[in-house]
């Protein structure tokens, strides 16, 4: 799979890149995917909600009524979750949200997820570049002439990079990884996928096994 290679100023340079059919031009799994991004998202939550059961109440301990006779419901303790001021019945309590997944469930989806965006034309491979000093300006005007100032957009190196990774940071519609940080909600995540020549490698070298 043939794809032209682009400058920072969105120019042909003349070369193209060979992407991998077997990382970028597979039969989607669209159940891994569903679970690669379901771990994610899972693993974001911090798990610190709670609220107070009837035990945790303060309060009297007190008999509020009596048994029998009054021709209600009876009624033991002011704490119980039925009154203003008790406590919550079948509430949050503090949890772990994250959950397992096989490392060739996350291959597959990550792999499932680089098709789907290369069949949509929505990978762009872009020549090695680098910043003498980190500038916001520096980043917007690549995505200029990208023509992604409008888009979510995600840049993939081949390894870190603090200038770029710098004069992205302050983009709220565009964010700097590397290549070991590729995960299947970012690229799903973000409009166009902007692969750095130096990235190629270490994707198809970590997803290809």
């Amino acid at each position: 799979m043939k794809v032209a290679v682009l400058d920072i100023n969105g120019k042909d340079t003349g070369r193209k890149a060979d992407l991998s059919k077997d990382v970028f031009a597979i039969e989607p799994n669209n159940h891994a995917v569903y679970l690669d991004v379901k771990q994610y998202l899972a693993n974001q939550r911090q798990g610190t909600h709670k609220s107070k059961e009837r035990g945790e109440i303060t309060g009297s301990t007190r008999k509020i009524k009596k048994q029998k006779g009054t021709g209600t419901a009876r009624a033991g303790s002011i704490k119980s979750g039925i009154f203003k001021g008790g406590g919550r019945m079948f509430g949050p309590r503090p949890r772990n949200y994250s959950f397992k997944l096989n490392k060739n469930v996350k291959r597959l989806a990550r792999k499932s997820a680089l098709s789907i965006k290369a069949g949509e034309k929505s990978i762009t491979v872009l020549e090695d570049f680098n910043f003498d000093a980190p500038k916001t300006k520096n980043f917007t005007a690549v995505l200029k002439a990208l023509e992604l100032e409008n888009k979510k957009s995600l840049f993939v190196l081949g390894g870190s990079n603090n200038n770029v990774y710098l004069s992205s940071r302050n983009l709220k519609g565009s964010e700097v990884i590397t290549s070991s940080e590729l995960s299947t909600y970012k690229i799903l995540n973000a409009n166009q996928i902007v692969l750095l020549e130096g990235a190629l490698e270490g994707i198809e070298t970590n997803l290809s096994k």
